[in-house]
C-alpha cells in the first residue's frame, strides 16, 4: 500500500478494532479505472469502503468519519468535531495536493524528465502547509484537543512521508515531535514507515 489516503482507512480500522477484509487495488496498473471498480466508485479513486450490504463510501476522510463514529477518534463536542473537519479540509485542499502530489511525482513517475515544472509548483505551497502545521503545533501536542483524533490521522498520512516528496522536516521541530507522538499511537499495519 502506497497511498496515504488508504493508510488513513487502515489505521482507523485497526484503532477501532473493526473486522475487515482488505483488497489491494493497483491504481498504477489502472485497476481503479476498470468497469468493475467504476461501478462501485465512478470517480475511480481509492480508498473505497464497501459495506456488508453492498453500499460504498468513497473519499478517505468521509470513510474514516463513518468508521470512527462514536469512538474517541471523533470528539464528542460539536466544536471539536468541527475543528477536526477544519483540519481535514486543510489536509485535502492545502496539504495533500502539494505534499502527496510531490511525493507521487518523485516516487512513481519518470520525474524529472517529464514533470519537473509540476513538481516545482508544489514546493512553495507544500512548505507553506507544513509551516501552518508547525505554528499550530508550537503550543499543543495534537491538532484538536488532548489526544489523537481523525485530524491527526488525516494529516499524518502524507506528512510522515513528506521527505519522499523532497520536503525536509528539519526546520519543523514541533511537527517532528507530533510525528513521533502519532507514530507511538498508530498500529504497525505493515505499510512501511
Amino acid at each position: 500500500m502506497r497511498s496515504g489516503n488508504c493508510w488513513k482507512m487502515r489505521w482507523v480500522l485497526e484503532l477501532t478494532e473493526q473486522r475487515y477484509r482488505w483488497q489491494e487495488t493497483d491504481i498504477l496498473a489502472g485497476a481503479s479505472r476498470r468497469d468493475a471498480f467504476l461501478k462501485l466508485n465512478p470517480n475511480g479513486r481509492v480508498p473505497l469502503l464497501q459495506l456488508p450490504d453492498g453500499q460504498c463510501i468513497a473519499e478517505s476522510n468521509a470513510i474514516i468519519h463513518y468508521l470512527a463514529d462514536g469512538t474517541k477518534l471523533l470528539p464528542a463536542t460539536r466544536l471539536a468535531r468541527a475543528q477536526v473537519l477544519q483540519w481535514q479540509f486543510f489536509e485535502q485542499y492545502s496539504h495533500e495536493p502539494n505534499i502527496a502530489v510531490a511525493r507521487f511525482i518523485r516516487q512513481f513517475t519518470d520525474w524529472p524528465q517529464t514533470r519537473a515544472n509540476e513538481y516545482d509548483s508544489k514546493r512553495a505551497p507544500g512548505l507553506a502547509a507544513l509551516g501552518i502545521m508547525e505554528v499550530h503545533l508550537a503550543d499543543r501536542a495534537w491538532f484538536v484537543g488532548d489526544a489523537l483524533t481523525l485530524a491527526d490521522i488525516s494529516l499524518y498520512a502524507y506528512t510522515h512521508v513528506a521527505d519522499e516528496g523532497g520536503f525536509d522536516l528539519a526546520a519543523f521541530p514541533a511537527l517532528r515531535g507530533w510525528l513521533h507522538r502519532c507514530a507511538a499511537q498508530l498500529p504497525d499495519i505493515g505499510i512501511g514507515r
